[in-house]
């Protein structure tokens, strides 16, 4: 599998975060497919099924990363 240089990994995370902060799911349908797409994306990069998976994936692979981080997620 192919892996995704952490720079692109982080700018992937970063605008996920952001349009998922501003509620682009409940915006216009370009926004909404921008979401869809970076989700894709990281499925993609991170080589995991769904968005949340690849997002933890994609923060371990980040520069600064820590064991810890995001391995035991709260419900």
């Amino acid at each position: 599998m192919l892996m995704a240089h952490s720079a692109v990994l982080g700018k992937l995370v970063a605008e996920y975060e952001t349009l998922t902060a501003l509620h682009a799911e409940e915006g216009g349908a370009e926004v909404r497919q921008r979401l869809e797409d970076l989700a894709y994306s990281l499925c993609t990069a991170t080589g995991t099924g769904d968005v949340d998976s690849a997002l933890v994936a994609a923060r371990h692979r980040l520069p600064g990363a820590r064991v810890e981080d995001d391995s035991v997620l709260s419900a």
